[in-house]
Protein backbone atom coordinates (compact mmCIF):
# COMPACT_ATOMS: atom_id res chain seq x y z
CA UNK A 1 0.00 0.00 0.00
CA UNK A 2 1.49 3.36 -1.05
CA UNK A 3 0.99 6.32 1.29
CA UNK A 4 1.66 10.00 0.85
CA UNK A 5 2.89 11.45 4.17
CA UNK A 6 3.49 15.21 4.10
CA UNK A 7 4.22 15.02 0.40
CA UNK A 8 6.57 12.03 0.64
CA UNK A 9 5.58 8.63 -0.73
CA UNK A 10 6.30 5.38 1.03
CA UNK A 11 5.20 1.78 0.75
CA UNK A 12 3.47 0.70 3.96
CA UNK A 13 3.73 -2.88 5.14
CA UNK A 14 1.03 -4.67 7.15
CA UNK A 15 1.12 -3.94 10.92
CA UNK A 16 3.56 -1.04 10.41
CA UNK A 17 2.68 2.00 12.54
CA UNK A 18 2.66 5.61 11.41
CA UNK A 19 5.45 6.26 13.91
CA UNK A 20 7.65 3.70 12.16
CA UNK A 21 6.80 5.12 8.74
CA UNK A 22 7.59 8.67 9.91
CA UNK A 23 10.98 7.52 11.19
CA UNK A 24 11.70 5.66 7.96
CA UNK A 25 11.00 8.83 5.95
CA UNK A 26 13.27 10.88 8.21
CA UNK A 27 10.38 13.13 9.25
CA UNK A 28 10.92 12.73 12.99
CA UNK A 29 12.90 15.46 14.73
CA UNK A 30 14.27 16.17 18.21
CA UNK A 31 12.83 19.69 18.32
CA UNK A 32 9.20 19.96 19.43
CA UNK A 33 8.45 22.58 16.77
CA UNK A 34 9.33 20.08 14.04
CA UNK A 35 8.37 16.77 15.60
CA UNK A 36 5.16 15.06 14.44
CA UNK A 37 2.79 14.38 17.36
CA UNK A 38 -0.19 12.87 15.54
CA UNK A 39 -1.68 12.64 12.04
CA UNK A 40 -4.77 13.87 10.25
CA UNK A 41 -6.37 11.33 7.92
CA UNK A 42 -9.60 12.11 6.04
CA UNK A 43 -10.76 14.70 8.56
CA UNK A 44 -9.87 12.68 11.66
CA UNK A 45 -6.89 12.88 14.03
CA UNK A 46 -5.02 9.64 14.78
CA UNK A 47 -2.20 8.71 17.11
CA UNK A 48 1.12 7.87 15.49
CA UNK A 49 0.62 4.37 16.94
CA UNK A 50 -2.11 3.95 14.31
CA UNK A 51 -1.57 1.09 11.85
CA UNK A 52 -2.83 1.96 8.32
CA UNK A 53 -2.70 -1.61 7.01
CA UNK A 54 -3.82 -4.67 8.94
CA UNK A 55 -2.47 -8.16 8.27
CA UNK A 56 -5.77 -9.74 7.24
CA UNK A 57 -9.28 -8.57 6.44
CA UNK A 58 -11.02 -11.65 7.88
CA UNK A 59 -12.01 -12.97 4.45
CA UNK A 60 -8.66 -14.24 3.21
CA UNK A 61 -4.97 -13.59 3.35
CA UNK A 62 -5.01 -10.11 1.81
CA UNK A 63 -3.92 -7.16 3.96
CA UNK A 64 -6.83 -4.92 5.03
CA UNK A 65 -6.80 -1.17 4.47
CA UNK A 66 -8.31 0.80 7.36
CA UNK A 67 -11.48 2.84 6.69
CA UNK A 68 -9.85 6.25 7.20
CA UNK A 69 -6.99 5.33 4.89
CA UNK A 70 -9.40 4.30 2.16
CA UNK A 71 -11.34 7.56 2.56
CA UNK A 72 -8.16 9.65 2.34
CA UNK A 73 -6.77 7.92 -0.71
CA UNK A 74 -3.56 7.26 1.22
CA UNK A 75 -2.89 10.94 2.02
CA UNK A 76 -1.69 11.74 5.54
CA UNK A 77 -0.90 15.11 7.10
CA UNK A 78 1.37 15.10 10.14
CA UNK A 79 0.41 17.36 13.03
CA UNK A 80 2.94 19.29 15.07
CA UNK A 81 2.67 21.63 18.04
CA UNK A 82 2.03 24.57 15.72
CA UNK A 83 -1.21 22.91 14.59
CA UNK A 84 -4.10 23.40 17.00
CA UNK A 85 -4.91 19.66 16.91
CA UNK A 86 -1.24 18.81 17.50
CA UNK A 87 -1.10 21.13 20.48
CA UNK A 88 -4.18 19.44 21.97
CA UNK A 89 -2.46 16.05 21.60
CA UNK A 90 0.56 17.41 23.50
CA UNK A 91 -1.63 18.88 26.26
CA UNK A 92 -3.51 15.61 26.76
CA UNK A 93 -0.21 13.76 27.01
CA UNK A 94 1.01 16.24 29.61
CA UNK A 95 -2.20 15.89 31.62
CA UNK A 96 -2.01 12.12 31.65
CA UNK A 97 1.58 12.27 32.85
CA UNK A 98 1.03 14.89 35.54
CA UNK A 99 -1.91 13.01 37.04
CA UNK A 100 -0.14 9.65 36.73
CA UNK A 101 2.89 11.04 38.58
CA UNK A 102 0.68 12.69 41.19
CA UNK A 103 -1.24 9.47 41.87
CA UNK A 104 1.97 7.45 42.21
CA UNK A 105 3.40 9.92 44.75
CA UNK A 106 0.20 10.74 46.67
CA UNK A 107 -2.24 7.85 45.99
CA UNK A 108 -4.84 9.00 48.53
CA UNK A 109 -4.85 12.66 47.53
CA UNK A 110 -6.94 14.52 44.94
CA UNK A 111 -5.77 16.80 42.14
CA UNK A 112 -8.33 18.82 40.15
CA UNK A 113 -7.60 20.69 36.94
CA UNK A 114 -8.67 24.33 37.08
CA UNK A 115 -8.36 27.39 34.89
CA UNK A 116 -5.87 28.13 32.15
CA UNK A 117 -3.53 31.00 32.99
CA UNK A 118 -1.77 32.08 29.83
CA UNK A 119 0.21 29.06 28.59
CA UNK A 120 -0.23 27.14 31.83
CA UNK A 121 -2.94 25.28 33.66
CA UNK A 122 -3.66 25.62 37.36
CA UNK A 123 -4.24 22.39 39.30
CA UNK A 124 -5.56 22.32 42.87
CA UNK A 125 -4.30 19.74 45.35
CA UNK A 126 -6.25 18.30 48.28
CA UNK A 127 -5.06 15.87 50.97
CA UNK A 128 -1.48 15.50 49.67
CA UNK A 129 0.76 15.39 52.74
CA UNK A 130 4.06 17.21 52.21
CA UNK A 131 3.13 18.10 48.64
CA UNK A 132 6.01 19.53 46.64
CA UNK A 133 5.85 20.85 43.08
CA UNK A 134 9.56 20.11 42.73
CA UNK A 135 9.05 16.49 43.77
CA UNK A 136 6.20 16.15 41.27
CA UNK A 137 8.36 17.66 38.52
CA UNK A 138 11.20 15.25 39.23
CA UNK A 139 8.88 12.24 39.03
CA UNK A 140 7.39 13.43 35.72
CA UNK A 141 10.95 13.79 34.39
CA UNK A 142 11.59 10.16 35.32
CA UNK A 143 8.45 9.03 33.46
CA UNK A 144 9.46 11.05 30.41
CA UNK A 145 12.97 9.55 30.44
CA UNK A 146 11.50 6.03 30.45
CA UNK A 147 9.65 6.80 27.18
CA UNK A 148 6.65 4.70 28.22
CA UNK A 149 4.34 3.75 25.29
CA UNK A 150 0.91 5.38 25.56
CA UNK A 151 -1.58 2.87 24.23
CA UNK A 152 -5.31 3.38 24.19
CA UNK A 153 -7.82 0.61 24.68
CA UNK A 154 -11.57 0.42 24.24
CA UNK A 155 -13.64 -1.01 27.08
CA UNK A 156 -17.32 -1.27 27.87
CA UNK A 157 -18.88 1.64 29.71
CA UNK A 158 -19.95 -0.62 32.59
CA UNK A 159 -16.42 -1.98 33.01
CA UNK A 160 -14.95 1.53 33.06
CA UNK A 161 -17.52 2.79 35.58
CA UNK A 162 -16.82 -0.13 37.90
CA UNK A 163 -13.06 0.38 37.66
CA UNK A 164 -13.25 4.12 38.37
CA UNK A 165 -15.61 3.55 41.28
CA UNK A 166 -13.18 0.99 42.75
CA UNK A 167 -10.37 3.55 42.38
CA UNK A 168 -12.42 6.10 44.34
CA UNK A 169 -12.83 8.23 41.20
CA UNK A 170 -16.52 8.95 41.63
CA UNK A 171 -16.21 12.06 39.43
CA UNK A 172 -15.24 9.89 36.47
CA UNK A 173 -17.73 7.13 37.26
CA UNK A 174 -20.60 9.63 37.48
CA UNK A 175 -19.59 11.29 34.22
CA UNK A 176 -19.47 7.99 32.31
CA UNK A 177 -22.88 7.03 33.64
CA UNK A 178 -24.30 9.80 31.41
CA UNK A 179 -22.52 8.53 28.29
CA UNK A 180 -24.93 7.16 25.71
CA UNK A 181 -22.43 4.98 23.83
CA UNK A 182 -21.86 1.49 25.26
CA UNK A 183 -18.06 1.82 25.19
CA UNK A 184 -15.33 4.29 26.06
CA UNK A 185 -11.57 4.65 25.56
CA UNK A 186 -8.91 4.86 28.24
CA UNK A 187 -5.15 4.95 28.73
CA UNK A 188 -3.43 2.87 31.39
CA UNK A 189 -0.01 2.43 32.97
CA UNK A 190 0.40 -0.08 35.75
CA UNK A 191 -2.64 0.21 38.00
CA UNK A 192 -3.43 3.76 36.85
CA UNK A 193 -6.24 4.41 34.36
CA UNK A 194 -7.49 7.70 32.96
CA UNK A 195 -9.25 9.14 29.92
CA UNK A 196 -8.90 12.48 28.16
CA UNK A 197 -11.31 12.06 25.23
CA UNK A 198 -8.80 12.40 22.42
CA UNK A 199 -5.51 11.21 20.99
CA UNK A 200 -2.15 11.40 22.77
CA UNK A 201 1.48 11.24 21.66
CA UNK A 202 2.88 7.72 21.06
CA UNK A 203 4.96 7.70 24.26
CA UNK A 204 5.94 9.79 27.28
CA UNK A 205 9.27 10.76 25.68
CA UNK A 206 7.44 13.19 23.39
CA UNK A 207 6.87 15.53 26.35
CA UNK A 208 10.03 17.62 26.00
CA UNK A 209 9.13 21.25 26.82
CA UNK A 210 7.26 21.84 30.10
CA UNK A 211 7.65 22.84 33.73
CA UNK A 212 5.91 22.51 37.09
CA UNK A 213 5.75 25.56 39.36
CA UNK A 214 4.47 25.88 42.89
CA UNK A 215 1.24 27.87 43.35
CA UNK A 216 -1.13 28.61 46.23
CA UNK A 217 -3.31 25.56 46.80
CA UNK A 218 -1.61 23.46 44.12
CA UNK A 219 0.70 23.89 41.15
CA UNK A 220 1.00 25.32 37.65
CA UNK A 221 1.88 23.09 34.72
CA UNK A 222 3.59 25.27 32.11
CA UNK A 223 3.39 24.52 28.38
CA UNK A 224 5.58 25.59 25.45
CA UNK A 225 5.43 29.06 23.95
CA UNK A 226 2.81 29.13 21.16
CA UNK A 227 5.05 31.12 18.82
CA UNK A 228 8.25 29.20 19.65
CA UNK A 229 7.39 25.70 20.93
CA UNK A 230 11.05 24.84 21.48
CA UNK A 231 11.14 27.10 24.53
CA UNK A 232 9.00 27.34 27.63
CA UNK A 233 6.27 29.97 27.71
CA UNK A 234 6.86 33.02 29.88
CA UNK A 235 4.11 33.57 32.40
CA UNK A 236 2.82 36.97 33.45
CA UNK A 237 0.90 37.55 36.70
CA UNK A 238 -2.88 37.37 36.17
CA UNK A 239 -4.35 38.22 39.58
CA UNK A 240 -7.64 39.67 38.29
CA UNK A 241 -8.33 36.77 35.93
CA UNK A 242 -7.51 34.21 38.62
CA UNK A 243 -9.68 36.03 41.18
CA UNK A 244 -12.71 36.09 38.87
CA UNK A 245 -12.30 32.42 37.96
CA UNK A 246 -11.92 31.47 41.64
CA UNK A 247 -15.11 33.37 42.40
CA UNK A 248 -16.85 31.36 39.68
CA UNK A 249 -15.69 28.14 41.30
CA UNK A 250 -17.10 29.29 44.65
CA UNK A 251 -20.45 29.90 42.98
CA UNK A 252 -20.25 26.41 41.47
CA UNK A 253 -19.96 24.94 44.96
CA UNK A 254 -22.77 27.10 46.33
CA UNK A 255 -25.11 26.12 43.47
CA UNK A 256 -24.04 22.45 43.65
CA UNK A 257 -22.93 22.48 40.02
CA UNK A 258 -19.20 21.78 39.81
CA UNK A 259 -19.11 19.37 36.90
CA UNK A 260 -21.13 17.96 34.02
CA UNK A 261 -22.75 15.24 36.14
CA UNK A 262 -23.99 17.87 38.61
CA UNK A 263 -25.49 19.88 35.74
CA UNK A 264 -27.22 16.76 34.42
CA UNK A 265 -28.68 16.03 37.85
CA UNK A 266 -30.10 19.56 37.99
CA UNK A 267 -31.53 19.19 34.49
CA UNK A 268 -33.26 15.88 35.20
CA UNK A 269 -34.66 17.07 38.54
CA UNK A 270 -35.93 20.33 37.05
CA UNK A 271 -33.76 22.42 39.38
CA UNK A 272 -31.96 23.82 36.35
CA UNK A 273 -34.69 26.47 36.27
CA UNK A 274 -33.58 27.67 39.68
CA UNK A 275 -29.99 27.59 38.44
CA UNK A 276 -30.97 29.85 35.54
CA UNK A 277 -32.67 32.34 37.86
CA UNK A 278 -29.70 32.47 40.22
CA UNK A 279 -27.19 32.80 37.35
CA UNK A 280 -29.13 35.66 35.81
CA UNK A 281 -29.49 37.37 39.19
CA UNK A 282 -25.73 37.09 39.67
CA UNK A 283 -25.12 38.71 36.29
CA UNK A 284 -27.51 41.53 37.15
CA UNK A 285 -25.70 42.09 40.42
CA UNK A 286 -22.33 42.27 38.64
CA UNK A 287 -23.64 44.77 36.07
CA UNK A 288 -24.99 46.89 38.93
CA UNK A 289 -21.56 46.76 40.59
CA UNK A 290 -19.90 47.84 37.33
CA UNK A 291 -22.30 50.77 37.02
CA UNK A 292 -21.58 51.73 40.62
CA UNK A 293 -17.82 51.72 39.95
CA UNK A 294 -18.26 53.84 36.81
CA UNK A 295 -20.51 56.35 38.58
CA UNK A 296 -18.48 56.62 41.78
CA UNK A 297 -15.32 57.30 39.77
CA UNK A 298 -17.05 59.88 37.62
CA UNK A 299 -15.92 58.11 34.46
CA UNK A 300 -17.21 59.50 31.17
CA UNK A 301 -16.04 56.68 28.89
CA UNK A 302 -16.35 52.90 29.33
CA UNK A 303 -14.08 50.90 27.05
CA UNK A 304 -15.56 47.39 26.80
CA UNK A 305 -13.55 44.56 25.22
CA UNK A 306 -13.66 40.79 25.08
CA UNK A 307 -12.97 37.83 22.79
CA UNK A 308 -15.38 36.57 20.15
CA UNK A 309 -18.79 35.41 21.42
CA UNK A 310 -18.22 36.68 24.94
CA UNK A 311 -21.47 38.67 24.96
CA UNK A 312 -19.99 42.16 24.52
CA UNK A 313 -23.05 43.69 22.84
CA UNK A 314 -25.55 42.47 25.44
CA UNK A 315 -23.13 43.45 28.21
CA UNK A 316 -22.92 46.98 26.83
CA UNK A 317 -26.71 47.30 26.78
CA UNK A 318 -27.16 45.86 30.26
CA UNK A 319 -24.50 48.17 31.68
CA UNK A 320 -26.29 51.05 29.96
CA UNK A 321 -29.53 50.06 31.72
CA UNK A 322 -27.81 50.02 35.10
CA UNK A 323 -26.16 53.39 34.45
CA UNK A 324 -29.62 54.88 33.88
CA UNK A 325 -30.48 53.82 37.42
CA UNK A 326 -27.67 56.15 38.51
CA UNK A 327 -29.16 59.02 36.50
CA UNK A 328 -26.67 58.69 33.66
CA UNK A 329 -27.35 59.01 29.93
CA UNK A 330 -25.37 56.19 28.29
CA UNK A 331 -24.25 56.56 24.67
CA UNK A 332 -23.38 53.34 22.85
CA UNK A 333 -20.52 53.37 20.35
CA UNK A 334 -18.99 50.52 18.37
CA UNK A 335 -15.32 50.38 17.42
CA UNK A 336 -16.46 48.54 14.28
CA UNK A 337 -17.52 51.94 12.90
CA UNK A 338 -13.86 53.00 12.99
CA UNK A 339 -12.72 50.36 10.51
CA UNK A 340 -10.79 51.83 7.62
CA UNK A 341 -11.94 51.05 4.08
CA UNK A 342 -11.22 47.47 3.15
CA UNK A 343 -9.39 48.45 -0.04
CA UNK A 344 -6.93 50.48 2.04
CA UNK A 345 -5.84 47.50 4.17
CA UNK A 346 -2.57 45.90 3.12
CA UNK A 347 -2.85 42.08 2.85
CA UNK A 348 -0.67 39.87 5.03
CA UNK A 349 2.14 37.56 3.88
CA UNK A 350 -0.45 34.95 2.91
CA UNK A 351 -2.24 37.44 0.65
CA UNK A 352 -5.29 37.61 2.92
CA UNK A 353 -6.69 40.51 4.94
CA UNK A 354 -6.11 40.14 8.67
CA UNK A 355 -9.30 41.76 9.95
CA UNK A 356 -8.31 41.06 13.56
CA UNK A 357 -5.25 43.38 13.29
CA UNK A 358 -5.46 46.71 15.09
CA UNK A 359 -4.22 48.45 11.92
CA UNK A 360 -7.66 47.81 10.41
CA UNK A 361 -9.00 50.48 12.80
CA UNK A 362 -8.56 54.24 12.46
CA UNK A 363 -7.10 54.62 15.95
CA UNK A 364 -6.11 58.24 15.32
CA UNK A 365 -9.71 59.20 14.53
CA UNK A 366 -11.08 57.35 17.57
CA UNK A 367 -8.59 59.04 19.90
CA UNK A 368 -9.41 62.44 18.36
CA UNK A 369 -13.17 61.90 18.72
CA UNK A 370 -12.87 60.80 22.36
CA UNK A 371 -10.61 63.75 23.20
CA UNK A 372 -12.99 66.26 21.63
CA UNK A 373 -16.07 64.70 23.23
CA UNK A 374 -14.43 64.83 26.67
CA UNK A 375 -13.53 68.47 25.97
CA UNK A 376 -17.20 69.29 25.42
CA UNK A 377 -17.03 69.53 21.64
CA UNK A 378 -19.47 68.14 19.10
CA UNK A 379 -18.15 65.50 16.69
CA UNK A 380 -19.53 63.68 13.67
CA UNK A 381 -19.36 59.90 14.12
CA UNK A 382 -18.58 57.53 11.26
CA UNK A 383 -20.56 54.44 10.29
CA UNK A 384 -18.95 51.43 8.64
CA UNK A 385 -20.88 49.77 5.83
CA UNK A 386 -19.98 46.07 5.94
CA UNK A 387 -21.65 45.42 2.58
CA UNK A 388 -19.51 47.93 0.71
CA UNK A 389 -16.49 47.61 3.02
CA UNK A 390 -16.27 51.39 3.33
CA UNK A 391 -16.70 54.06 6.00
CA UNK A 392 -19.68 56.38 5.57
CA UNK A 393 -20.62 59.79 6.98
CA UNK A 394 -24.36 60.21 7.46
CA UNK A 395 -24.48 63.33 9.62
CA UNK A 396 -24.63 61.43 12.90
CA UNK A 397 -23.35 63.95 15.46
CA UNK A 398 -22.71 63.64 19.18
CA UNK A 399 -22.04 66.06 22.01
CA UNK A 400 -21.90 64.85 25.60
CA UNK A 401 -24.23 66.23 28.21
CA UNK A 402 -23.08 66.66 31.81
CA UNK A 403 -24.46 63.23 32.75
CA UNK A 404 -23.52 61.34 29.55
CA UNK A 405 -21.34 58.22 29.64
CA UNK A 406 -19.93 56.70 26.44
CA UNK A 407 -19.83 52.89 26.24
CA UNK A 408 -17.41 52.02 23.41
CA UNK A 409 -17.44 48.30 22.66
CA UNK A 410 -15.04 46.41 20.45
CA UNK A 411 -12.28 43.86 20.02
CA UNK A 412 -9.43 46.34 20.65
CA UNK A 413 -11.08 48.50 23.31
CA UNK A 414 -8.45 47.74 25.98
CA UNK A 415 -5.49 48.30 23.68
CA UNK A 416 -3.48 51.35 24.87
CA UNK A 417 -3.42 52.55 21.25
CA UNK A 418 -7.09 53.51 21.63
CA UNK A 419 -6.42 55.97 24.47
CA UNK A 420 -5.70 59.67 23.85
CA UNK A 421 -2.21 60.52 25.14
CA UNK A 422 -3.29 63.24 27.57
CA UNK A 423 -6.47 61.59 28.84
CA UNK A 424 -7.22 61.64 32.58
CA UNK A 425 -7.51 57.91 33.37
CA UNK A 426 -10.06 58.66 36.09
CA UNK A 427 -12.46 59.52 33.26
CA UNK A 428 -11.91 56.13 31.59
CA UNK A 429 -13.29 52.81 32.89
CA UNK A 430 -12.01 49.64 31.22
CA UNK A 431 -14.27 46.57 31.32
CA UNK A 432 -13.21 43.14 30.06
CA UNK A 433 -15.97 40.61 29.30
CA UNK A 434 -15.30 36.88 28.84
CA UNK A 435 -17.19 33.64 29.61
CA UNK A 436 -14.79 32.09 32.15
CA UNK A 437 -16.66 28.81 32.53
CA UNK A 438 -15.62 27.11 35.81
CA UNK A 439 -17.42 23.86 34.98
CA UNK A 440 -15.39 20.63 34.61
CA UNK A 441 -16.25 17.36 32.91
CA UNK A 442 -14.49 15.58 35.78
CA UNK A 443 -11.48 16.22 38.03
CA UNK A 444 -8.98 15.81 35.19
CA UNK A 445 -10.91 17.26 32.24
CA UNK A 446 -11.98 20.88 32.15
CA UNK A 447 -14.32 22.49 29.64
CA UNK A 448 -12.22 25.24 28.03
CA UNK A 449 -13.57 28.79 27.87
CA UNK A 450 -12.82 28.76 24.13
CA UNK A 451 -15.08 25.68 23.75
CA UNK A 452 -18.08 27.56 25.17
CA UNK A 453 -17.38 30.56 22.96
CA UNK A 454 -17.14 28.33 19.89
CA UNK A 455 -20.51 26.72 20.69
CA UNK A 456 -22.07 30.16 21.07
CA UNK A 457 -20.63 31.33 17.77
CA UNK A 458 -21.72 28.24 15.82
CA UNK A 459 -25.30 28.63 17.09
CA UNK A 460 -25.39 32.39 16.43
CA UNK A 461 -23.80 32.13 12.97
CA UNK A 462 -26.33 29.49 11.96
CA UNK A 463 -29.38 31.17 13.49
CA UNK A 464 -28.66 34.74 12.35
CA UNK A 465 -26.43 34.39 9.28
CA UNK A 466 -27.29 30.96 7.91
CA UNK A 467 -23.63 29.92 8.20
CA UNK A 468 -22.72 26.25 8.31
CA UNK A 469 -20.75 24.61 11.09
CA UNK A 470 -17.86 24.15 8.68
CA UNK A 471 -17.81 27.84 7.75
CA UNK A 472 -17.60 28.92 11.38
CA UNK A 473 -14.89 26.37 12.12
CA UNK A 474 -12.88 27.53 9.09
CA UNK A 475 -12.56 31.00 10.65
CA UNK A 476 -12.09 29.95 14.26
CA UNK A 477 -8.33 29.40 14.28
CA UNK A 478 -7.75 32.84 12.75
CA UNK A 479 -10.09 34.36 15.32
CA UNK A 480 -8.19 32.71 18.16
CA UNK A 481 -4.83 33.84 16.80
CA UNK A 482 -6.13 37.40 16.73
CA UNK A 483 -7.35 37.11 20.31
CA UNK A 484 -4.00 35.88 21.54
CA UNK A 485 -2.30 38.82 19.89
CA UNK A 486 -4.75 41.66 20.42
CA UNK A 487 -7.01 40.85 23.40
CA UNK A 488 -5.51 38.53 25.98
CA UNK A 489 -2.29 40.55 26.53
CA UNK A 490 -4.41 43.51 27.70
CA UNK A 491 -7.06 41.78 29.84
CA UNK A 492 -5.25 42.54 33.10
CA UNK A 493 -5.37 46.25 32.19
CA UNK A 494 -9.10 46.19 32.91
CA UNK A 495 -10.60 47.94 35.90
CA UNK A 496 -13.08 45.07 36.12
CA UNK A 497 -13.34 41.61 34.56
CA UNK A 498 -16.90 40.40 34.03
CA UNK A 499 -17.50 36.65 33.81
CA UNK A 500 -20.22 36.30 31.15
CA UNK A 501 -20.57 32.51 31.40
CA UNK A 502 -23.61 30.77 32.82
CA UNK A 503 -23.49 27.31 34.33
CA UNK A 504 -26.67 26.20 32.60
CA UNK A 505 -26.02 27.17 28.99
CA UNK A 506 -24.29 23.99 27.77
CA UNK A 507 -27.54 22.12 28.41
CA UNK A 508 -29.45 24.81 26.52
CA UNK A 509 -27.02 25.18 23.62
CA UNK A 510 -27.02 21.42 23.00
CA UNK A 511 -30.62 21.53 21.77
CA UNK A 512 -29.70 24.18 19.20
CA UNK A 513 -26.37 22.79 18.02
CA UNK A 514 -26.43 18.99 18.30
CA UNK A 515 -28.43 18.29 15.09
CA UNK A 516 -26.03 20.54 13.13
CA UNK A 517 -22.97 18.72 14.43
CA UNK A 518 -24.16 15.14 14.01
CA UNK A 519 -24.99 15.85 10.36
CA UNK A 520 -21.27 16.29 9.56
CA UNK A 521 -19.89 13.08 8.02
CA UNK A 522 -16.48 11.41 8.69
CA UNK A 523 -15.30 12.28 5.18
CA UNK A 524 -15.68 16.02 5.89
CA UNK A 525 -12.40 17.90 6.40
CA UNK A 526 -13.76 19.42 9.63
CA UNK A 527 -15.01 16.12 11.03
CA UNK A 528 -12.43 15.82 13.83
CA UNK A 529 -13.14 19.35 15.09
CA UNK A 530 -16.84 18.53 15.09
CA UNK A 531 -16.21 15.19 16.79
CA UNK A 532 -14.33 16.99 19.58
CA UNK A 533 -17.33 19.24 20.21
CA UNK A 534 -19.73 16.29 20.14
CA UNK A 535 -17.44 14.30 22.45
CA UNK A 536 -18.08 16.81 25.25
CA UNK A 537 -21.75 17.40 24.47
CA UNK A 538 -22.36 13.64 24.63
CA UNK A 539 -21.91 13.93 28.40
CA UNK A 540 -24.41 16.82 28.71
CA UNK A 541 -28.14 16.24 29.16
CA UNK A 542 -30.20 18.52 26.91
CA UNK A 543 -32.50 20.98 28.68
CA UNK A 544 -35.63 22.39 27.05
CA UNK A 545 -35.92 25.47 29.27
CA UNK A 546 -35.66 28.39 26.83
CA UNK A 547 -38.84 29.82 28.31
CA UNK A 548 -37.01 30.38 31.62
CA UNK A 549 -34.23 32.48 30.05
CA UNK A 550 -35.01 36.23 30.22
CA UNK A 551 -34.85 38.33 27.01
CA UNK A 552 -31.95 40.39 28.41
CA UNK A 553 -29.79 37.32 29.08
CA UNK A 554 -26.39 37.09 27.44
CA UNK A 555 -27.36 33.56 26.34
CA UNK A 556 -30.18 35.13 24.30
CA UNK A 557 -27.57 36.89 22.18
CA UNK A 558 -26.76 33.47 20.71
CA UNK A 559 -29.96 31.40 20.76
CA UNK A 560 -32.23 34.28 19.75
CA UNK A 561 -34.92 36.29 21.48
CA UNK A 562 -32.56 38.99 22.79
CA UNK A 563 -34.52 42.16 23.52
CA UNK A 564 -31.58 44.39 22.54
CA UNK A 565 -31.67 43.09 18.94
CA UNK A 566 -35.33 43.78 18.26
Amino acid sequence: MQLNIDGKTIQAEPEQSLKALVAKLGLDAPKLSQRPLAARIAGEVFTLNYIPLREKDGEGDRPSMRRAMAASGGNIKLLRYGDSAGKEVYIRTAQFLMFLAFQQLWPKARAVVGCTLGSSVYVTVEGAENFSAERLKKHIQELVARDIPLLRRRVSREEAIARYAAMGRQDKARLLSWRSLPYCSEYTHGDYTDSFFGEMAPSTGFLTVWDVLSADGGFLFVFPDDLDPDRLAKLSPMPQFFSVFSEGERWCRLMECQNAADLNDLTVSGRIRELIRVNEALHEKRFAQAADLVSSRGARVVLLAGPSSSGKTTSAHRLATQLRVYGKKPVLMSLDDYYIDRDKIAPGPDGKLDLEHINTLDCDLFRKDISELLAGKEVELPTFNFKTGKREWSGKRLMLAADSVIIAEGLHALNPAMLPESVDMRRIFRLYVSPLLPLNLDDHNRIPTSYLRLLRRIVRDYETRGSSVQHTLSMWESVQQGEKRWIFPFQENADMIFNSSTLYELAVLKKHIYPLLTAVQPEDSWYDEVRYIVRILDFIREADVDDEIPPTSIVREFIGGNTFYR
